[in-house]
Parts: structure tokens; C-alpha cells; sequence
């Protein structure tokens, strides 16, 4: 596979930007910055007919949804790190859990987003999970943001888990259900609680910047009862798979879920645990909702609402059987599609946008949106067209990796995978939603027509990891068709996990 050093160093050192002088703060919206971790798009606004979530669903009235919107990377760090920085994990060879962003030379010195907000003249704040992992010590923290608040988590836990041991080492993550606490007890209570008192006590003449990062839907996901109960014990709740659905996919995309904590579809099965975390998953995402509307309801309250734009996304999405597994980590709808909302001052109400776009599209976005000087190292293109006419045209797909040479372009209508080792997807997304049927193993021309289309949009720029990447990072060796894998080599005729 070529991994093209020269041009991949040639980009690392032409997207480092220093910090430009701050700026006299002028009269400029503030900005309400809302994370989600492991939301994919089971919420009411973008057609899940079971979600209770009628906070985000509110939000979105009054703003722009985008019903096609696609992360770049699939897991926290490197979805992340593509947002905060603008740049995509095949320039950033970011692609797992580690290493974060400010620990690779390269981009030690890059200005991320909340950093471009305070050079001209805001107040940043964060609380919860925006990075992953945090940053660091005290003087660390402070490069990143002005004031920091409540770190994210789950907060409260039973004194047991809740479900059985599960594979892959009975990882302590892989738990949900329902067990006596009160949300006031959970972290993401608390990170709402602190963000409306921010906003309740702001400063007046200096425009804000406040990024709340909400860490449920994600596994360990425990609920109240009251929030199960809003779901009933049916299994019309479950999605819909087809029991040979992996028949027709190529043997590399199991590589990428080789080892992983969270259980397939058979386990959860024979442990009577899927209607369980299907039920467990809402009702956090219910729960998450009812912070948002706190949110909401004080920034109405506040008088902050008509000068504030308000940005709701999702780091990636997540499987709950879809494909045969559970969890995150894939190239495949459940995975990219989150929900991305805009709204407040220069956003049209009411609009529903299905042109495909990319969380890497919010930072220059803001930009726009806030009269920021402009910056031509952002490998994102602002969405402002979309959110005046959500019918305007666009010429760019989306683009998720997933490790390097493992790539999905989302178009309008079609989903294009391309692995490591060369194989290929497509998908009709119009005449199959559920990726049910893979089209690239079709010899139609119709077809072949269509792949050749989309992988012109291949990226050009597709790094190695970067220095320090560990865990969840996958190497792929096209002379001894080999993958490498925490450390394990993973061979073509090698057992597929169960």
C-alpha cells in the first residue's frame, strides 16, 4: 500500500499554525458547543420511531439538522482530534485511543479550534468529555481552554456488574441496565449543572465559547428506571439485521473488529442481554437528552439564546446488532452517521439537510458564522451554504477511515468502502438502508460505474500511525497479506472471532 511519506510530511509541517495575537473582543455570537459520546442516529428528529428525545428534537426545529452527517474517524480519539484540529486522522495519523494530539511533535503547536475562538477575543470554557482523555496537567489544560470544569464519566457505578462475563476479558466497560441511584448522581448531571451555572454567571462585553461533552449513551450504560421505563420490554425495539448478513462482506472487515471488548451479536444473544442494552442505550440517550433541554431552558433563560450558536454532535455512532456485533470501530452506517445540528443567529429554523457532510466541516463553520479571520489549513469546508438553503448544492461526499487504507466515501445515495488489502463495498443507501446487500461483488457495470466514481475520493493523504499509537490501531502488510493487531498477527485463514 503506498503510504506516501513525502506528501504526508509536506502537509504535516504546511497545517501547523501558531497562535495569532488575541483580539479586542468585538460584538460577536457566543457559542454553545455540545459533545456526545457514542450517539448514533436512534433520535427522533432523524427518524428512529422508538427515541424519546424531544429536547435535541426541539433544537433542531430551531436550526438546521443534517440527516447525513458522517464522522472521520470511528472511534473517540481520532474523531475527536479531526474536529478540535480540522484535519482528518489520515493527515493526522491519529487512529486510536492514543496517542492525543498535543503528544505528537507535529502537531504540538497547532491551533485547535477553541484556541482560534479565544485569539479573537472569546472565553472558553469546557466541561465533560470534549477531548479524549483530557489534556494533561494544569498548564496543559489551560492551552487548550480558559477555564475548565467537571471532567466526564459515568460517575456513579453498582457495586457488581449488572450483566454476565463477557469475552475479550470480561472488559468493566461492557455493562448496562438499571440499578438504584439518581441522575443528580451521574457525571453528566453534573457537567449540565456546572455549564448553566457558567451560563448564569457570564461575564457581560466578552463573547463565550462553552463546550459541554456529555459521555452517556456510552457503555457502561446505566439508566434510572424512570428513563428504562419509557421503553417497554418488546422486541419490536430491536433493529433489523439479516441473519447472513456478513456472508457478502470481505473477510478484511473482520479484521478491524478482531479482539474487541464489546461482545457480537451471538453473546448478547445467548445471554439474553440484546433487548437489555437496546433498552439501556435509549434510556441513556433519553436521559442525555433531558440535560440538553437544562441547557436549553438556560440559555432561554439567561437571555443568551438569540446571540448563541448552539453546535450538537456526536462522536461517532454505534452498533446494537447491526452487521452481528455491538460497539463501534466500522466503516458501515451505524457507525459514521451521527446527529449534527446547527442553530441560532444565521441559521435558517426548520431546516433538514440531506446533503452528505462531515464533523470536519464544524470548524470552519464556526468560523464563518462568528466573523472569524479565515484559515486556509482546515481540510473541512464550512456548511454555511447548507444552513441559509438546506437544498443548496454540494459538491463533496463524506470520508470516515479507520485506520490507514481503510476508507468509506458517503455520497447522496451510495456507501463505498475500501479495505487495506484492496476489497470493496457499495451500497444503495436509498434502496438498501441496512447495507444489506453488497454490490461490489456485482460484476454489473451499472456498479462498477459507481465505484469508480467514488474512489476518486479516496484521500490522497493517508499516514501511518502516528508515533505513541496504541491500542485499536491496525496494521495492514499487502506482501505477507498479514493485519497486525494489538500486537497479534491476524492471518488470512485464521477462525473469525464469535
Amino acid at each position: 500500500m503506498i503510504t506516501r511519506f513525502p506528501v504526508a510530511l509536506m502537509a504535516c509541517l504546511a497545517l501547523v499554525a501558531l497562535p495569532a495575537p488575541a483580539e479586542e473582543p468585538v460584538d460577536r455570537p457566543n457559542v454553545l458547543f455540545i459533545a456526545i459520546d457514542d450517539l448514533n442516529d436512534w433520535v427522533g428528529c432523524m427518524g428512529h420511531p422508538h427515541a424519546h428525545t424531544p429536547h435535541i428534537d426541539r433544537l433542531a426545529e430551531r436550526g438546521t439538522l443534517f440527516l447525513n452527517a458522517h464522522v472521520q474517524g470511528v472511534l473517540c480519539n481520532p474523531s475527536r482530534a479531526s474536529v478540535m484540529l480540522g484535519l482528518r486522522p489520515t493527515t493526522t495519523g491519529i487512529y486510536g485511543l492514543a496517542p492525543w494530539f498535543r503528544d505528537v511533535e507535529c502537531w504540538q503547536d497547532r491551533v485547535a479550534l477553541p484556541q482560534h475562538f479565544r485569539d479573537h477575543g472569546y472565553r472558553t470554557f469546557t466541561a465533560g468529555k470534549v477531548y479524549h482523555g483530557g489534556a494533561g496537567g494544569p498548564r496543559r489544560r489551560l492551552q487548550e481552554f480558559d477555564v475548565w470544569g467537571p471532567p466526564g464519566g459515568i460517575g456513579v457505578r453498582p457495586e457488581e456488574k449488572l450483566i454476565p462475563p463477557t469475552p475479550m476479558g470480561n472488559h468493566p466497560l461492557m455493562d448496562w441496565g438499571v440499578f438504584p441511584h439518581d441522575d443528580e448522581d451521574k457525571q453528566d448531571y453534573i457537567v449540565a449543572s456546572w455549564a448553566i451555572e457558567q451560563l448564569q454567571n457570564m461575564p457581560e462585553g466578552q463573547p463565550f465559547f462553552l463546550a459541554a461533552g456529555f459521555f452517556l449513551p456510552h457503555v457502561p450504560c446505566y439508566a434510572t428506571q424512570p428513563w428504562f421505563d419509557l421503553y417497554p420490554d418488546d422486541e419490536r425495539l430491536l433493529p433489523p439485521i439479516r441473519e447472513d448478513d456478513r456472508e457478502n462482506t470481505p473477510r478484511f472487515s473482520w479484521y478491524l473488529h478482531w479482539r474487541l471488548p464489546e461482545p457480537r451479536l451471538r453473546w448478547v444473544r445467548e445471554n439474553d442481554q440484546w433487548l437489555n442494552l437496546v433498552r439501556s442505550y435509549l434510556a441513556c440517550t433519553s436521559f442525555i437528552d433531558a440535560q440538553i433541554g437544562r441547557l436549553m431552558d438556560a440559555l432561554e433563560e439567561t437571555g443568551h439564546a438569540d446571540n448563541t450558536i448552539v453546535v450538537l454532535w456526536s462522536d461517532h455512532g454505534y452498533h446494537l446488532g447491526e452487521k452481528a456485533i455491538t460497539g463501534k470501530n466500522t466503516l458501515w452506517e451505524r457507525s459514521t452517521r451521527v446527529p449534527l445540528v446547527f442553530a441560532g443567529p444565521g441559521v435558517t429554523q426548520g431546516g433538514r439537510c440531506e446533503r452528505p457532510v462531515e464533523l470536519l466541516d464544524i470548524y470552519p463553520t464556526l468560523i464563518e458564522l462568528c466573523g472569524l479571520t479565515p484559515r486556509d489549513d482546515l481540510e473541512g469546508r464550512s456548511l454555511t451554504p447548507l444552513l441559509e438553503d438546506d437544498q443548496a448544492p454540494r459538491a463533496w461526499p463524506a470520508i470516515t477511515s479507520h485506520n490507514q487504507g481503510n476508507h468509506a466515501v458517503r455520497s447522496e445515495r451510495w456507501r463505498y468502502i475500501r479495505y487495506a488489502d484492496g476489497s470493496e463495498e457499495l451500497y444503495d443507501m436509498q434502496e438498501d438502508p441496512h447495507e444489506w446487500v453488497n454490490l461490489a461483488k456485482d460484476p454489473d457495470p451499472r456498479w462498477q460505474s459507481v465505484i469508480r466514481e467514488h474512489r476518486h475520493w479516496l484521500p490522497e493523504i493517508d499516514r501511518p500511525p502516528a508515533p505513541g499509537s496504541a491500542h485499536r490501531v491496525l496494521t495492514y502488510d499487502p506482501e505477507t497479506d498479514t493485519a497486525v493487531w494489538e500486537g497479534r498477527t491476524i492471518r488470512r485463514d485464521d477462525p473469525i472471532p464469535e
